[in-house]
């Protein structure tokens, strides 16, 4: 199965940034919608931000609105989620997702770790 590859993720303190980056390994592969999930501990998978590969349309979870930015370049089946001030709530592990153009079928990598402390 295509798989995502995202790196950019640490330990942080409270208030500073991270830039998380997501490539595929297969550039064939294209998608209609490029998104951000994450999950807490003992907390479900929540989205929180996507954009679609027009560039038209970008969605962020409330919790992120004004401190995270998503951007890709769809061409190349990239997508960043840059990370300003960050909170101890925002720890968790961070997926990218992709929804493919053709065959609307999902994708998603690892997963890469953010931990954020007072």
């Amino acid at each position: 199965q295509e798989q995502l590859v995202e790196s950019g993720g640490g330990l942080v303190r409270a208030g500073e940034s991270l830039t998380l980056s997501c490539t595929a390994p297969r550039s064939t592969i294209k998608f209609s919608t490029m998104a951000w999930y994450r999950q807490g501990p003992e907390k479900q998978r929540e989205l929180v931000a996507s954009m679609t590969t027009d560039g038209r349309t970008t969605t962020y979870a409330d919790s992120v609105k004004g401190r995270f930015t998503i951007s890709g370049d769809y061409a190349k089946s990239t997508v960043s989620l840059q990370m300003n001030s960050l909170k101890p709530e925002d720890t968790g592990v961070y997926y990218c997702n992709g929804v493919g153009l053709v065959s609307r079928k999902n994708y998603w990598g690892q997963g890469t770790q953010v931990t954020v402390s007072l």
